[in-house]
């Protein structure tokens, strides 16, 4: 009895193991087409990564190796816009001096060069050199490659293709070059902007404190060294929001030194949104104009209030006063000059700076928002996303 039941128990096993068998999913079955153009895609986009960072030395030197695999060549050259090597990957690597004179050929002419080398043993080995044409018709580097053969049209082609390929990436880099360099001249610009008025009365107030009250003097002219020194650091395009919030207090400090009681501030902070990465200099901006438009001109002062909320996957910002606020259609019709400053009819100062900055860097679902009428005072609002890749302080 116990021999047949480790039998049948043992024939269970054997029948749940080939169930399970049957049961486990099929491995795909891919076609080698379809894996040639896996490899050809793979390939590609190693090849991007070093090049996406501009046409260097190093960047030429990584993408190389992925260059040379997509065309098939024994060996690949590329040079920068002058002819000059900048990286040779493969065999052949004594015709490097001759990838070089072919480069400023394809360069000079932007047309590709074919050279017949001299080799006994291999009488059809050949260079073909492609230039590197950009769509605006500047030529930024060239590509070479040694064949074991008189190339036909499909070799040809290929090259061309992965030139094209090459220069579409080098493009890339330098859009996000080019959009770098923006947004610091954008950052520039609203320092220009925020800085003279608010340094003239800062200063003024300072002056003021000296004789009647000494310590209170020293207080401001610290806060004013630390909020100069904030606004103009060198150090990113981003910063987190506690620290931008830390330099608004030291701001408003200033301001109620000069407009005393006249000015009341509230402020409703969410603590976990206080690490939220935003555009540097995007919200203080928006408070020295609730203080300026909103306040300043009002008998008897007013209330700014500033809010940061958590709102689920962002985090929403707004600046209000219940100052004189204007009329929404001549706040539309205002014209904006290049630093983002409206025509100077006592307009706000750097909304469209700000607004084109989150909008660079996080889309434009994340522009800034403006409710107003006369009367009633201004709110502005933005939306900032609590994470985004690639943003970082």
């Amino acid at each position: 009895m116990t021999a047949t039941l480790l039998t049948v128990s043992g024939a269970a096993v054997l029948i749940a193991a080939a169930l399970l068998i049957w049961a486990r999913p099929r491995r795909m079955v891919t076609t080698p087409a379809e894996r040639a153009v896996h490899t050809a895609l793979h390939t590609a986009s190693l090849a991007a990564r070093p090049l996406r960072r501009g046409l260097t030395r190093e960047s030429a030197h990584e993408a190389a190796p992925h260059l040379r695999a997509l065309v098939g060549a024994e060996g690949f050259g590329v040079s920068d816009p002058d002819g000059e090597l900048l990286a040779w990957d493969g065999t052949h690597e004594i015709l490097a001096a001759e990838f070089t004179g072919t480069a400023r050929r394809a360069v000079a002419t932007q047309r590709p060069v074919l050279a017949q080398l001299p080799d006994t043993d291999h009488p059809g080995r050949t260079l073909v050199t492609q230039p590197l044409l950009s769509d605006s018709g500047t030529v930024v580097g060239a590509l070479g490659m040694v064949t074991g053969s008189r190339p036909g049209p499909g070799a040809l082609g290929a090259l061309a293709e992965v030139a094209r390929y090459a220069c579409g990436q080098l493009e890339l880099a330098e859009l996000d070059a080019s959009r770098a360099r923006l947004d610091r001249a954008e950052v520039r610009a609203l320092r220009a902007q925020i800085s003279p008025h608010f340094i003239y009365n800062a200063l003024n107030t300072i002056a003021s404190f000296v004789r009647t009250d000494p310590d209170r003097a020293r207080e401001l002219i610290l806060d004013f060294a630390d909020f100069t020194r904030y606004s103009f650091r060198d150090a990113g395009e981003y910063t987190v929001l506690a620290d931008e919030l830390s330099n608004i207090e030291r701001y408003l400090e200033l301001e109620r030194a000069r407009f005393g009681q006249a000015l009341q501030v509230r402020l409703r902070i969410a603590p976990e949104v206080l690490g939220v990465t935003l555009p540097f200099l995007a919200l203080q901006p928006l408070v020295e104009n609730a203080v300026r438009h909103g306040l300043a001109a009002t008998p008897g002062g007013g209330t700014v209030t500033i809010e940061a909320l958590d709102t689920g996957t962002d985090c929403v910002l707004s600046v209000e006063d219940d100052g004189a606020g204007m009329d929404p259609d001549l706040l539309r019709s205002w014209s904006l000059d290049a630093a983002g400053a409206v025509s100077a009819e006592g307009a706000h100062i750097g909304l469209a700076n700000v607004d084109d900055r989150l909008r660079a860097a996080f889309g434009n679902d994340y522009g800034l928002v403006v409710d107003t009428a006369p009367g009633a005072g201004t709110k502005v609002s933005m939306r900032v996303p609590k994470f985004r890749p690639g943003i970082r302080p």
